[in-house]
Protein backbone atom coordinates (compact mmCIF):
# COMPACT_ATOMS: atom_id res chain seq x y z
CA UNK A 1 0.00 0.00 0.00
CA UNK A 2 1.13 3.59 -0.77
CA UNK A 3 0.11 6.62 0.66
CA UNK A 4 1.58 9.93 0.16
CA UNK A 5 0.01 13.27 1.96
CA UNK A 6 0.90 16.89 1.81
CA UNK A 7 0.48 19.85 4.51
CA UNK A 8 1.17 22.90 4.95
CA UNK A 9 2.52 24.43 8.39
CA UNK A 10 2.96 27.41 9.82
CA UNK A 11 6.51 27.56 10.51
CA UNK A 12 10.22 27.36 8.72
CA UNK A 13 11.74 24.44 7.65
CA UNK A 14 14.67 24.21 10.15
CA UNK A 15 11.79 24.36 12.69
CA UNK A 16 9.35 21.45 11.49
CA UNK A 17 12.43 19.29 10.75
CA UNK A 18 14.12 19.78 14.31
CA UNK A 19 10.34 19.23 15.94
CA UNK A 20 10.04 15.37 13.45
CA UNK A 21 13.61 14.73 14.62
CA UNK A 22 12.25 15.26 18.47
CA UNK A 23 11.37 11.95 20.02
CA UNK A 24 9.15 14.04 22.67
CA UNK A 25 7.42 15.99 20.43
CA UNK A 26 6.64 13.03 17.96
CA UNK A 27 5.72 10.84 21.13
CA UNK A 28 2.27 13.53 21.46
CA UNK A 29 1.65 13.77 17.36
CA UNK A 30 1.46 10.06 16.45
CA UNK A 31 -2.33 9.20 17.42
CA UNK A 32 -2.33 5.76 19.38
CA UNK A 33 1.83 6.07 20.47
CA UNK A 34 2.80 4.26 23.52
CA UNK A 35 6.01 4.09 24.38
CA UNK A 36 9.19 5.45 22.87
CA UNK A 37 12.56 4.14 23.33
CA UNK A 38 15.43 6.16 21.64
CA UNK A 39 18.36 3.77 20.90
CA UNK A 40 20.81 5.70 19.15
CA UNK A 41 20.01 9.37 17.35
CA UNK A 42 18.98 7.56 13.80
CA UNK A 43 17.57 4.56 15.74
CA UNK A 44 13.95 3.96 17.68
CA UNK A 45 11.63 1.53 18.80
CA UNK A 46 8.02 2.17 19.44
CA UNK A 47 5.52 0.60 20.74
CA UNK A 48 1.71 1.89 18.64
CA UNK A 49 -1.72 1.21 19.40
CA UNK A 50 -3.78 0.84 16.11
CA UNK A 51 -7.54 -0.50 15.95
CA UNK A 52 -8.94 -1.69 12.64
CA UNK A 53 -12.58 -2.33 12.44
CA UNK A 54 -12.99 -5.00 15.18
CA UNK A 55 -9.62 -5.83 15.69
CA UNK A 56 -7.05 -3.54 18.20
CA UNK A 57 -3.42 -4.05 17.61
CA UNK A 58 -0.80 -3.06 19.49
CA UNK A 59 2.60 -2.78 17.12
CA UNK A 60 6.22 -3.01 18.83
CA UNK A 61 7.68 -1.06 16.40
CA UNK A 62 11.74 -0.54 14.99
CA UNK A 63 12.17 2.59 13.13
CA UNK A 64 15.84 3.39 11.74
CA UNK A 65 16.62 6.54 9.47
CA UNK A 66 18.83 5.29 6.94
CA UNK A 67 19.00 9.17 4.80
CA UNK A 68 18.97 12.55 5.65
CA UNK A 69 19.53 15.54 4.41
CA UNK A 70 18.65 18.74 6.72
CA UNK A 71 16.04 20.14 6.72
CA UNK A 72 15.12 19.27 3.60
CA UNK A 73 14.74 15.49 3.08
CA UNK A 74 14.80 12.17 5.23
CA UNK A 75 14.04 8.36 4.33
CA UNK A 76 13.32 5.71 7.07
CA UNK A 77 12.71 2.49 7.30
CA UNK A 78 11.02 0.17 10.08
CA UNK A 79 9.42 -3.28 10.96
CA UNK A 80 7.04 -4.39 13.69
CA UNK A 81 4.57 -6.96 14.71
CA UNK A 82 1.84 -8.03 16.79
CA UNK A 83 1.76 -11.29 17.97
CA UNK A 84 -1.54 -11.42 19.61
CA UNK A 85 -3.13 -10.89 16.23
CA UNK A 86 -0.62 -12.65 14.27
CA UNK A 87 0.28 -9.45 11.61
CA UNK A 88 3.08 -7.73 10.93
CA UNK A 89 4.36 -4.62 8.93
CA UNK A 90 7.32 -3.53 6.84
CA UNK A 91 7.44 0.16 5.69
CA UNK A 92 9.06 2.63 4.22
CA UNK A 93 8.50 6.10 4.76
CA UNK A 94 10.25 9.34 3.21
CA UNK A 95 9.39 13.08 3.82
CA UNK A 96 10.11 16.15 2.21
CA UNK A 97 10.23 19.52 3.64
CA UNK A 98 10.31 22.75 0.69
CA UNK A 99 10.23 26.34 2.83
CA UNK A 100 7.43 28.89 1.04
CA UNK A 101 7.67 32.60 0.04
CA UNK A 102 5.50 33.02 2.56
CA UNK A 103 7.58 31.84 5.68
CA UNK A 104 5.63 28.27 5.67
CA UNK A 105 6.65 25.23 5.26
CA UNK A 106 5.19 22.30 2.48
CA UNK A 107 5.86 19.10 4.54
CA UNK A 108 5.11 15.81 1.63
CA UNK A 109 5.31 12.36 3.12
CA UNK A 110 5.16 9.42 0.91
CA UNK A 111 4.97 6.05 2.94
CA UNK A 112 4.93 2.70 1.22
CA UNK A 113 3.77 -0.16 3.76
CA UNK A 114 3.18 -3.84 3.80
CA UNK A 115 1.01 -5.48 6.08
CA UNK A 116 0.37 -9.16 6.61
CA UNK A 117 -1.87 -11.63 8.80
CA UNK A 118 -4.81 -10.93 10.25
CA UNK A 119 -4.98 -7.10 9.43
CA UNK A 120 -3.70 -8.05 6.02
CA UNK A 121 -7.04 -9.43 5.32
CA UNK A 122 -8.68 -6.15 5.16
CA UNK A 123 -9.42 -4.41 1.87
CA UNK A 124 -7.30 -1.94 0.53
CA UNK A 125 -10.03 0.77 0.92
CA UNK A 126 -10.29 0.06 4.83
CA UNK A 127 -6.67 0.49 5.32
CA UNK A 128 -6.26 3.69 3.28
CA UNK A 129 -9.15 5.11 5.33
CA UNK A 130 -7.54 4.39 8.52
CA UNK A 131 -4.25 5.75 6.92
CA UNK A 132 -6.21 9.27 6.02
CA UNK A 133 -7.57 9.11 10.03
CA UNK A 134 -4.46 9.16 10.98
CA UNK A 135 -2.59 11.57 8.91
CA UNK A 136 -5.07 14.34 10.35
CA UNK A 137 -4.76 13.68 13.84
CA UNK A 138 -0.96 13.82 13.31
CA UNK A 139 -1.51 17.06 11.21
CA UNK A 140 -3.91 18.95 14.04
CA UNK A 141 -1.52 17.53 16.66
CA UNK A 142 1.89 18.82 14.90
CA UNK A 143 0.33 22.26 13.88
CA UNK A 144 -0.70 22.69 17.77
CA UNK A 145 2.71 21.88 19.03
CA UNK A 146 4.21 24.37 16.51
CA UNK A 147 2.23 26.78 17.85
CA UNK A 148 3.43 25.95 21.45
CA UNK A 149 0.34 24.31 22.39
CA UNK A 150 0.10 21.06 24.40
CA UNK A 151 -1.59 17.70 23.50
CA UNK A 152 -3.80 15.89 25.74
CA UNK A 153 -2.36 12.74 27.22
CA UNK A 154 1.18 13.01 25.65
CA UNK A 155 2.24 12.66 29.13
CA UNK A 156 1.15 9.47 29.03
CA UNK A 157 3.54 8.54 27.10
CA UNK A 158 6.52 6.53 27.91
CA UNK A 159 10.29 7.66 26.62
CA UNK A 160 13.17 6.24 27.31
CA UNK A 161 17.06 6.56 26.36
CA UNK A 162 19.17 3.70 25.76
CA UNK A 163 22.22 3.78 27.91
CA UNK A 164 25.38 3.71 25.61
CA UNK A 165 27.86 0.91 25.86
CA UNK A 166 31.33 0.81 26.69
CA UNK A 167 33.59 -0.04 23.74
CA UNK A 168 33.91 -3.67 23.69
CA UNK A 169 30.66 -4.71 25.30
CA UNK A 170 29.20 -5.64 28.59
CA UNK A 171 32.66 -7.73 29.25
CA UNK A 172 34.86 -5.10 28.33
CA UNK A 173 33.12 -2.99 30.47
CA UNK A 174 33.36 -4.66 33.35
CA UNK A 175 36.65 -5.43 33.04
CA UNK A 176 37.25 -1.84 33.40
CA UNK A 177 35.55 -1.05 36.19
CA UNK A 178 37.28 -3.72 37.88
CA UNK A 179 40.09 -3.51 40.37
CA UNK A 180 44.01 -4.70 38.32
CA UNK A 181 44.97 -7.28 40.71
CA UNK A 182 47.30 -9.44 38.08
CA UNK A 183 49.36 -12.54 39.74
CA UNK A 184 52.70 -11.38 39.35
CA UNK A 185 53.73 -14.83 37.53
CA UNK A 186 51.04 -13.78 34.70
CA UNK A 187 52.37 -10.01 34.43
CA UNK A 188 56.16 -11.76 33.98
CA UNK A 189 54.51 -13.75 31.24
CA UNK A 190 52.67 -10.80 29.37
CA UNK A 191 56.08 -9.14 29.05
CA UNK A 192 59.00 -10.48 27.55
CA UNK A 193 61.77 -8.34 29.09
CA UNK A 194 60.38 -8.82 32.20
CA UNK A 195 62.53 -11.10 34.78
CA UNK A 196 61.65 -14.48 35.55
CA UNK A 197 62.60 -16.39 38.80
CA UNK A 198 64.71 -19.37 37.46
CA UNK A 199 62.98 -22.98 38.28
CA UNK A 200 64.04 -24.89 40.94
CA UNK A 201 66.47 -27.08 39.77
CA UNK A 202 65.95 -30.72 39.09
CA UNK A 203 68.95 -32.38 39.61
CA UNK A 204 72.77 -31.03 39.71
CA UNK A 205 74.86 -31.01 36.70
CA UNK A 206 77.66 -33.44 36.06
CA UNK A 207 81.55 -32.39 36.31
CA UNK A 208 82.75 -30.72 33.17
CA UNK A 209 85.91 -29.42 31.97
CA UNK A 210 86.93 -27.21 28.79
CA UNK A 211 90.39 -27.87 28.12
CA UNK A 212 91.37 -29.71 31.05
CA UNK A 213 90.03 -27.14 33.23
CA UNK A 214 86.65 -27.95 35.40
CA UNK A 215 83.97 -25.66 34.74
CA UNK A 216 81.47 -24.08 36.63
CA UNK A 217 78.71 -25.95 37.69
CA UNK A 218 75.41 -24.93 36.35
CA UNK A 219 71.67 -25.67 38.07
CA UNK A 220 69.07 -26.56 34.96
CA UNK A 221 65.81 -27.91 34.22
CA UNK A 222 65.38 -31.39 33.19
CA UNK A 223 64.19 -32.00 29.51
CA UNK A 224 66.06 -29.37 27.87
CA UNK A 225 69.47 -29.26 25.41
CA UNK A 226 71.69 -28.20 28.26
CA UNK A 227 70.01 -31.00 30.46
CA UNK A 228 71.28 -33.57 28.39
CA UNK A 229 74.97 -31.82 27.95
CA UNK A 230 75.58 -31.51 31.76
CA UNK A 231 72.20 -33.67 33.54
CA UNK A 232 73.39 -36.33 35.84
CA UNK A 233 73.28 -37.17 39.40
CA UNK A 234 76.60 -36.76 40.61
CA UNK A 235 78.00 -38.98 43.64
CA UNK A 236 76.79 -42.33 41.52
CA UNK A 237 80.22 -43.35 41.50
CA UNK A 238 79.63 -44.26 38.11
CA UNK A 239 79.46 -42.43 35.15
CA UNK A 240 79.64 -42.08 31.42
CA UNK A 241 82.92 -40.14 30.76
CA UNK A 242 83.19 -38.23 26.88
CA UNK A 243 85.47 -36.24 25.44
CA UNK A 244 85.06 -33.75 22.54
CA UNK A 245 87.45 -31.66 20.35
CA UNK A 246 86.61 -29.01 18.26
CA UNK A 247 89.50 -27.45 16.95
CA UNK A 248 91.85 -26.63 19.85
CA UNK A 249 89.19 -26.44 22.38
CA UNK A 250 88.34 -29.67 24.09
CA UNK A 251 84.96 -30.27 26.07
CA UNK A 252 85.00 -32.92 28.65
CA UNK A 253 81.42 -34.54 30.63
CA UNK A 254 81.09 -37.21 32.71
CA UNK A 255 77.63 -38.46 32.32
CA UNK A 256 76.07 -40.57 35.19
CA UNK A 257 75.14 -44.27 33.85
CA UNK A 258 71.76 -43.73 35.20
CA UNK A 259 71.19 -40.86 32.78
CA UNK A 260 72.44 -43.21 29.71
CA UNK A 261 69.41 -42.69 27.81
CA UNK A 262 69.97 -38.96 28.18
CA UNK A 263 73.19 -39.14 26.94
CA UNK A 264 72.54 -40.77 23.87
CA UNK A 265 69.76 -38.64 23.07
CA UNK A 266 72.54 -35.23 23.93
CA UNK A 267 75.06 -36.95 21.57
CA UNK A 268 72.71 -37.77 18.46
CA UNK A 269 71.40 -34.12 18.71
CA UNK A 270 75.94 -32.91 19.17
CA UNK A 271 76.84 -34.91 16.07
CA UNK A 272 74.19 -34.39 13.33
Amino acid sequence: MEIEKVLTVAAPAAKVWDMLLDPTVMASCVPGMKSIEVVSDVEYNAVIHVKISFISAKFKLRTRIVEQRAPEYLRAEGTGEDSSVASSLKQQSEIFLTALPDGQTELRTKVTVDVVGRLGTFGLSVMKTKADRMWEEFSQNLATRLAGGEIPGADQVTITRREPQAPGGPAEAAAQAAPARAPVRAAAAASPAAPVAAPEPAFAAPAARVNGQEASRASVSDGGWWSRLLGGRGGSGRSIHIELRRGDTALTVDWPVEEAGKCAAWLRDVLK
